[in-house]
């Protein structure tokens, strides 16, 4: 019984609780809070002073007292006697025990809370999942006090056991909030744990009924929501608007534009345009296209796009009855249009019914009317008001204005058409409507009434100045016909002429341009809605009249939009219709100069920079090196370089890439700001280090040879270009002993090869002779052979020094100047073969010999150094250096054993790279000697053949040389000594 001490003190049948067990204490230390917590809500609802559970720290047990306080329950009291002892020793209280407590006194709001904590905290107490999940403990009267022992707490009793933990699952916690906005206790699912099989189920049932039901009427009122936000309702007015003008079309509702999007992509993929509808769907990426109730709309799905078009056809439209009502016509004028009440003979009966349509129809043609004029004074407005800022820019004086605008007035061709005779009036009895300027075109028959004058600004005689029109409107006379009809029936009659001048088209149709200024704004009105209706494949026919209005338009909002409608022409434009665009861009830039340039072209340029389609993106990148010759020097060198720059580190396509390179190449053609010099020479790291080939070949053909030229007007090509590149490869060597990045090599010594040309011209433009080098009598030819091929013609040295004439009168000197009068005072010469060739054959001695690849990359610089420089060159600057560092002879045995220079790449680069560029008989029996003094002097020291195994494989690439290398073959096959024999059969191998 000590253990069911605590539960009431008793044994009797309200007393004993089996809950209630010391066996659940529990230390950790997370706990301590909701122990506080549960604490002081005991306390509180027992009666316990307040003050003595908040007082207790966190880590504090509950402790109490042997004599209890006056306001606690006799339950209560026993609890804490049994706990405490006697009560000198403070015990601790265990959760459990506050569960029980508040179990037996009833408090399940309290216990509820105290269980939601738990299971927060991830300790969830046994007693009061049990109890929670059982719904017979909610079944008591509702007469039977707390405390008195209902047969509900009892039964709970029996179905969780003495206390007996079971395993906590995870859907433990997940049930209380089963129904998210609901979490009450109607919601929750207490038929869990229930062992009554019926009861279980129907009381299951009911609850997720229950939670069926919110949960409906929750998704109810959100779509309500959703579609309240998405069928965004067109104001008043403008439905008015729209009802009483047709030609302007409603705008669409973003609801509908969703519904329409749904059905356009289900019709797209039941018709396999599988691509076309991914386009679209990333087109729209705010909507889901699986599912048709993202469309957010309280309506069915309506049926798909080929059932719509069919059943179009079922429709019946009441048509409205129309009269087609000449434009220009007065409002006393309308009865003669209109078949009203006072026009019917007086016999028929009319009825009510037409009454009022007549009417209604009369309103209606005011409206259209109304609207017509509308158009007109709008156009009319602002033709006038470009003509004068056309006129203000062209500096005329103010009576010429003045004069220019009444003449326009009384041209007035807006809404008159000379085969019906018409003529312009300017009606006065409307000028105060629309602020003096308000003109009425009437439409009246010539033979019956005269004609109005009337000026809105006072006129004055144009004596001499000739009319813009070839014949002013008010000479023109036309052939009145010998009848007698009335003007009613006349009018009647005219007004089967099918006209439509209320519409924008219809307006643009009934007002010729009568001079050159009024042809460019009605172009400029037109183009916009001529050029989405114009095929893909021909709208490049469209380039000459865009560009032709944007040159001369007086608008400037009217020359971008016509510029922008340029460069988004094509969605996607192939190479022709590219250059076509270029070709007008620059047209057009000749035509307007570089403000107009910088202020109207590269914005739209800039617009594109990120466009989705590489195809545009090529189109800016090509047009920055078109328009460059045309901008601003400073625009050159700051925004155009900094597009460029950006393009060129962004974008991922090979293509636009190569065409900002060679537009960077323009560019650094047209460059004058030293202080650009470094930004330079960055983007030409970045381009040789392109993983691309299209964009490295271009970066060596177009953008080295121009930044060359530019470094070389600094005077830095060999202050700082060429030694940076060298200084970058001698750092490769230094880093790469155990792995040379060969990529790298490659590109700064590829970019040194393309420097050659340019360092060559640099030493025939300095040469001493230079100023003595003038073209007179008979020119000297080239040799065909005497240069290797340029990769480009930005490579070619005639090209860099400005003719061939001019070059053959060079090399002409500077043969003579080395064969007979030295290098003294000839600096850049003098840096060539003193500084460069001894760093060269420096870095040549470094480079591992079993690398095939840096083999063939230096003996192609070296072919190339020497041919470009010259035979002369070679022979008595280039061999002299190599053959010093060699030493060929017989008593260099011993000092070459082991690691000599015979052993390193030298022997190999010497032999295919120097001795090579040249093959008289001479150079030939020179390159056999080489070749057979090296491989003695390896084979009796009894070094590695790398060297000489590396210069067989480089010359027996090619055919031309096999024989020469039989030769040396054959020397070393009858040589008396076995080491060099044996070397001989080596060779035969390769």
């Amino acid at each position: 019984m000590a253990a069911m001490a605590p539960g009431g003190g008793g044994s009797g049948s309200g007393g004993v609780n089996p809950f209630l067990s010391d066996s659940e204490e529990d230390d950790d230390e997370v706990a301590a809070t909701e122990e506080r917590r549960a604490g002081l809500r005991l306390g509180a609802s027992s009666g316990l002073d307040p003050g003595s559970a908040g007082s207790l720290s966190p880590q504090d047990p509950v402790a109490l007292g042997s004599c209890a306080r006056p306001g606690l329950s006799g339950e209560a009291s026993a609890a804490a006697m049994a706990l405490g002892g006697t009560g000198e020793t403070p015990a601790r209280l265990s959760v459990d025990a506050i569960a029980a407590q508040l179990l037996r006194d009833q408090y399940l709001l309290t216990a509820l809370e105290l269980h939601t904590e738990l299971l927060e905290s991830g300790r969830e107490l046994p007693r009061l999942r049990d109890y929670f999940s059982n719904p017979g403990n909610f079944e008591r009267q509702s007469g039977t006090p707390p405390g008195m022992g209902a047969p509900g707490i009892l039964g709970a009793a029996g179905f969780g056991g003495a206390g007996g933990r079971e395993p906590s699952t995870t859907s433990g916690g997940g049930q209380l909030n089963r129904a998210g906005s609901i979490s009450t206790l109607d919601s929750l699912d207490f038929a869990r744990y229930s062992d009554d099989g019926n009861r279980e189920t129907d009381e299951k049932v009911a609850v997720l009924e229950f939670e069926l039901r919110k949960a409906k009427e929750t998704i109810q009122a959100l779509r309500a929501n959703l579609t309240k936000a998405a069928e965004h309702e067109v104001p008043l007015q403008e439905r008015k608007n729209y009802k009483s003008s047709p030609e302007i079309q409603e705008p669409i509702k973003p609801l509908e534009k969703r519904a329409l999007n749904f059905l356009v992509n289900e019709f797209l993929l039941k018709n396999n345009y599988k691509l076309t509808s991914i386009t679209f769907s990333d087109e729209n990426d705010d909507q889901d296209f699986e599912l048709w109730d993202d469309v957010g709309l309280n309506i069915p799905k309506p049926p798909d796009l080929l059932q719509l078009y069919r059943d179009f056809g079922n429709h019946q439209v009441t048509g409205k009855d129309l009269v087609d009502v000449a434009s220009g016509v007065e409002e006393d004028e309308l009865e003669a249009l209109t078949p009203i009440l006072g026009n019917l003979p007086p016999t028929l009966e009319t009825p009510q019914p037409l009454e009022n349509s007549l009417l209604v129809q009369k309103l209606e043609d005011k409206i259209s009317l109304l609207n017509s004029e509308k158009w007109s004074l709008m156009e009319q407005i602002r033709g006038l008001e470009s003509e004068m800022d056309f006129l203000k820019n062209e500096h005329f004086a103010i009576p010429a204005v003045c004069d220019s605008v009444q003449h326009s007035l009384d041209q007035s061709p807006h809404k008159d058409s000379e085969d019906s005779g018409q003529s312009p009036v300017v009606n006065n009895s409307d000028k105060k409507k629309n602020e003096d300027i308000h003109l009425s075109i009437s439409q009246e028959d010539d033979s019956t009434i005269p004609k109005k004058k009337s000026d809105s600004f006072p006129r004055r005689e144009k004596e001499g100045i000739p009319s813009s029109s070839p014949s002013s409107k008010n000479t023109i006379h036309f052939d009145k016909p010998n009848r007698k009809l009335s003007p009613a029936f006349h009018q009647a009659l005219l007004s089967f002429c099918r006209m439509s001048a209320d519409s924008r088209l219809g307006s643009e149709v009934s007002r010729i341009a009568d001079s050159e200024k009024s042809v460019m704004l009605m172009l400029g009105r037109c183009l916009p809605h001529i050029v989405p209706n114009v095929l893909l494949a021909k709208r490049e026919e469209l380039i000459p009249l865009i560009l032709c209005t944007a040159c001369l338009h007086p608008e400037p909002k009217e020359r971008d939009q016509l510029l922008h409608i340029l460069f988004n022409l094509i969605k996607r434009p192939d190479d022709e219709q590219r250059q076509m665009i270029l070709t007008g861009c620059v047209a057009f830039a000749r035509h307007v100069g570089p403000t107009r340039v910088e202020a109207e072209l590269l914005p739209q340029c800039w617009e594109q920079i990120n466009h989705k389609y590489p195809e545009r993106r090529l189109l800016v990148a090509e047009s920055c090196g078109a328009l460059a010759p045309y901008l601003p020097k400073e625009i050159r060198s700051s925004l155009v370089l900094s597009m460029l720059q950006q393009m060129l580190m962004e974008d991922k396509a090979d293509l636009v890439r190569e065409a900002v390179i060679k537009s960077l190449g323009i560019i650094m053609g047209y460059i004058d700001d030293p202080d650009k010099y470094q930004q330079g020479f960055e983007l030409l790291q970045s381009a040789l280090g392109d993983p691309s080939e299209r964009v490295v070949s271009a970066t060596h053909q177009v953008f080295l040879p121009a930044y060359a030229a530019w470094t070389t007007e600094l005077g830095n090509l060999q202050s700082h270009l060429i030694p940076t590149l060298l200084n970058k490869i001698e750092k490769l060597l230094r880093e790469g002993e155990h792995g040379l990045d060969e990529h790298k090599l490659h590109m700064y010594l590829s970019a040194l090869q393309s420097l050659i040309p340019s360092l060559f011209a640099l030493v025939l433009q300095n040469a001493p002779f230079s100023s003595k080098a003038k073209l007179h009598g008979e020119v000297p030819q080239i040799e065909v052979t005497r240069f290797p091929r340029p990769m480009s013609p930005l490579q070619d040295v005639s090209t860099i020094i400005g003719s061939r004439e001019q070059l053959a009168v060079l090399l002409q000197l500077y043969d003579y100047q080395l064969e007979h009068e030295g290098t003294t005072g000839w600096e850049s010469l003098l840096w060539v073969v003193n500084q460069l060739l001894p760093q060269l054959i420096e870095i040549v001695g470094r480079i591992n010999v079993t690398s095939t690849a840096c083999v063939h990359e230096f003996s192609r610089f070296f072919w190339r150094l020497c041919r470009t420089f010259g035979k002369i060159f070679t022979n008595t600057k280039v061999k002299p250096q190599f053959q010093e560092i060699l030493r060929l002879s017989e008593e260099n045995i011993d000092s070459t054993a082991g690691n000599g220079v015979l052993t390193k790449a030298t022997v190999p680069i010497y032999a295919t790279g120097v001795l090579t560029c040249y093959i008289q008989e001479e150079d030939r029996k020179l390159l056999v000697g080489f070749l057979e003094d090296v491989m003695t002097l390896l084979s009796l020291s009894h070094a590695p053949l790398d060297s000489l195994k590396a210069s067989f494989v480089e010359l027996g690439a090619n055919p031309a040389y096999h024989e020469l290398l039989l030769t040396v073959l054959w020397y070393g096959v009858v040589h008396t000594s076995a080491l060099v024999r044996c070397t001989a059969a080596r060779m035969f191998e390769m």
